[in-house]
């Protein structure tokens, strides 16, 4: 897969004097796709106990949806229910990144997710398909198959010709593998883009490098740079249906590092160009924003996908009208709520209101 480059420069963040070496990072063409309109946006919502099982049964009535804190008509609303005869398309796509995680961790990761797929006798609730993310790219290991037996088959046979890369470290290495891995993502978007229904993206990974160092130096337009990437990313993944998950592989051994905690700082919505940092781009971060979730310091890699793969069960959709701004991709924070006591919500955090093209019909 190959998503085509929109002539971005290449990104030079200077470092200070005491590092010395400059640093390339990245050079990454935008996914495809339309840009940014007016047009009704569609929420996936999951909704589940503490536990973390769906709650079901749910009610237009029970939802509000707050645009900036302002309560906001929905448009339209669905229950989804995998299992039911009529429900809406729904699959889960396994990414195994080999560019971000050393290679004993691999071997580990490819026995879990072995024994996932083997669960329930391989019995699969939804259509899974595994893709490969390696030096030469994003790449599609099986087809779609509800038979986990026989995605594992396909694993286990491609096993042995899969390997971690051995990249250069520092901050060269890290630019190199953030630039594969962004190129990844888009064309996974792009790609699952083409399909209807809801896609669900397991990437079990440790997440690319942040760039969180006290001697980088990002000017202005490196940072107009990274906020094109951020809005193109958010886009690209909203038109294809597309929820993103964070598994790290790595378990117990890495649970206390400070990396696994890094990627928290830039949580908080980007407003503007200039606030806007590499590591908002991070794979735990844009995740957490899609409305799916990070794992890390476990060791039961396979619970953590079956976990993920369960918001494919259950979920709602609710559509709304966006607002309209003043100028160009002005943020707009989204929260639903539920009126459900001890209920905890997952969805979009957000979007970008653009202005009101001529001809156009405000939303109502």
């Amino acid at each position: 897969m190959q998503i085509r480059s929109l002539g971005l420069v290449v990104v030079c963040l200077t470092l200070s004097a005491s590092a010395q070496k400059p640093m390339q990072t990245p050079n990454v063409p935008l996914p495809e796709l339309s840009a940014p309109s007016n047009g009704p946006i569609t929420l996936n919502v999951m909704v589940t106990d503490k536990a973390g099982h769906p709650i079901r049964g749910l009610q237009n009535s029970d939802f509000t949806l707050l645009d900036d804190r302002q309560p906001t008509e929905i448009r339209s609303f669905a229950a989804n229910d995998a299992s039911a005869p009529n429900a809406p398309p729904v699959g889960v796509f396994l990414v195994i990144d080999e560019v971000n995680t050393g290679f004993d961790t691999v071997s580990i990761e490819r026995e879990q997710i072995e024994d996932f797929l083997h669960r329930d006798g391989g019995h699969l609730p939804v259509p899974m398909a595994i893709f490969v993310l390696s030096d030469d790219g994003l790449n599609q290991l099986t087809t779609v198959s509800r038979d986990g037996n026989s995605l594992a088959d396909a694993l286990h046979q491609k096993s042995g010709e899969l390997r971690a890369l051995g990249r250069s470290g520092g901050f060269y290495g890290g630019a190199d593998r953030l630039d594969i891995s962004l190129r990844g993502l888009g064309s996974l978007a792009n790609y699952l883009g083409r399909a209807e229904g809801r896609k669900l993206v397991i990437w079990v990974s440790p997440g690319w490098w942040t760039f969180d160092n006290p001697n980088m130096i990002i000017s202005d337009k490196q940072q107009r740079t990274f906020f094109s990437m951020l809005l193109a990313y958010r886009t690209a993944m909203r038109n294809a249906d597309m929820t993103l998950y964070a598994v790290d592989p790595r378990g117990t051994n890495d649970a206390g590092s400070l990396y696994q905690f890094i990627w928290q700082s830039y949580l908080k919505p980007v407003k503007k160009p200039g606030q806007t940092q590499p590591g908002n781009l991070a794979l735990q971060v844009m995740a957490t924003h899609t409305g799916g979730r990070v794992f890390f310091g476990s060791n039961d890699v396979a619970g953590e996908i079956a976990d993920c793969a369960n918001d494919a069960s259950y979920w709602y959709t609710i559509t709304f009208d966006p607002q309209t701004a003043d100028k160009a991709d002005t943020w707009h924070d989204l929260q639903v709520k539920v009126d459900k006591p001890g209920a905890i919500v997952r969805t979009e955090n957000g979007y970008y209101a653009q202005p009101q093209t001529p001809g156009e019909v405000p939303p109502h």
